[in-house]
């Protein structure tokens, strides 16, 4: 490896102290890499990670003056630089001799707690759950959840730092008992830290917070179903009142998914009057409005957890939206309104939509959870899914060579686009290949 000496690795005007200044480390370095980092020089008595803006600086502080001296004038002469997970971190003396204080909110003791919830369903963790959780250890004051980058969280807040420390003790890394979650919902474990907050503020009961010291606190009125009761239960399946607009929220994005894809699979179900797209805690969102609440209902079920594309991409999330009537202005790649009468054509050029080979509808109406839909003259001719959606057909052999299954969808009578290399063409005598969609009918067990 070339020398480093040419680099500004070092800050030599600096007096020297036992806590050094490490720069450019790995995002989210941990202290046992810094400890490692600093062991064959001496011992490492305090560290203070992931500090500055970027969060890719850190402090070490040795036991005596001599070992961080040790540590610069080692790597200041070799043409081997200090490296964290192969990146070169540049080291110089820090202008403080001490590291004060290590601590952060995270490790202070109180009684907020936050609270990780990892799994593919954690979303579907209810905040009676949590309380239910949590209540096994004292008396929770108030839960608020959300959706970071982090993931679906929560803050519990109890009434004294000692509750608060006697349920993270016992919960962090557990799972949530399994007969307290849905049969639909996986595991889900918790992460466990404490918050800087000592008292969250919740305006409203709803089912995204709960103040439970106050029985006179407003309800929010997304929180209430059509009887004047909570919407949110323990069953973790209504988690917000039924409405004829979804929002869905894909994951593992593979390939792309556009507005006219979307648009084959949720039309599936009933015509789609309106689509949004938007991205939103880096990732693709989208509204989709139906014409009344059934038909959303039932697409919500059948699409929700299932992926677009096989092999598990593109898999949609889906709840019921607060809005009733999109807004849409312009009729773009991002956003459409289906009940324009010039609204631009409906053209797929994506893999597969949800495996299967296309069903193109016409002719007699499909049955839709009791319900009939019919295409009208205006619609675009789709693809149906088979799975409990049209008439059944074969299965794939085992032995079905792979690229069967990735037939691009055509619409009846339109021109093939080119063939991209290694790509073939199903013959009208290819056997459909299976979806990757459970059957959904009016007799599917839930």
């Amino acid at each position: 490896m070339a020398s480093v000496s040419s680099q500004p690795q070092f800050r030599y005007t600096q007096p020297p102290s036992k806590v050094l200044h490490l720069r450019n480390l790995p995002w989210e370095c941990t202290e046992e890499e810094l400890i490692e980092l600093g062991k064959p020089f001496g011992k490492v008595v305090n560290t203070k990670c992931n500090v500055g803006a970027n969060r890719n600086q850190a402090f070490i502080e040795f036991a005596d003056l001599n070992q961080a001296i040790a540590m610069i004038s080692y790597y200041a002469s070799s043409s081997e630089p200090a490296q964290v997970r192969g990146k070169t971190v540049y080291l110089q003396y820090s202008n403080r001799q001490e590291i004060v204080n290590n601590k952060t909110a995270a490790d202070v003791a109180g009684n907020v707690l936050l609270v990780t919830i990892e799994g593919a369903d954690a979303r579907l963790v209810s905040i009676d759950v949590l309380h239910l959780v949590f209540s096994a250890f004292g008396f929770v004051h108030k839960i608020t959840t959300f959706e970071k980058t982090a993931g679906f969280q929560a803050l519990v807040q109890f009434s004294d730092a000692e509750t608060a420390t006697s349920a993270k003790d016992a919960l962090d890394g557990r799972s949530i008992p399994r007969y307290l979650l849905p049969e639909h919902v996986g595991p889900c474990t918790l992460r466990i830290t404490y918050s800087g907050h000592t008292d969250l503020s919740v305006k409203f009961q709803s089912h995204r917070s709960r103040d439970y010291t106050n029985p006179f606190l407003p309800v929010a009125s997304s929180a209430i179903d059509g009887s004047g009761q909570f919407g949110v239960g323990l069953d973790g399946k209504k988690l917000e009142p039924e409405s004829n607009v979804l929002l869905a929220s894909i994951e593992n994005m593979q390939y792309a998914v556009t507005l006219d894809v979307l648009h084959m699979v949720f039309s599936s179900f009933g015509p789609v009057q309106k689509i949004a797209m938007f991205d939103k805690n880096g990732g693709l969102q989208a509204l989709i409005q139906y014409p009344d609440v059934q038909t959303a209902v039932v697409a919500k079920e059948a699409l929700e957890g299932h992926s677009i594309y096989d092999g598990g991409f593109c898999k949609l999330h889906i709840s019921y939206s607060r809005h009733t009537d999109l807004s849409i202005k312009v009729n773009n790649d991002r956003s459409r309104d289906y009940t324009i009468a010039n609204a631009p054509p409906v053209v797929d050029t994506q893999p597969p939509i949800l495996g299967q080979h296309p069903v193109p509808m016409g002719g007699p109406a499909v049955q839709y959870n009791r319900a009939q839909y019919v295409p009208g003259p205006e619609q675009p001719l789709m693809h149906q899914p088979q799975a409990g959606w049209a008439p059944a057909a074969p299965a794939v052999p085992q032995s079905m060579p792979p690229h069967v299954q990735n037939n691009h969808y055509m619409p009846p009578g339109s021109v093939p686009p080119p063939m991209a290399p290694g790509m073939q063409y199903p013959s009208h005598s290819s056997v459909p290949p299976t979806s990757t969609m459970p059957a959904y009918g009016s007799g599917h067990s839930r």
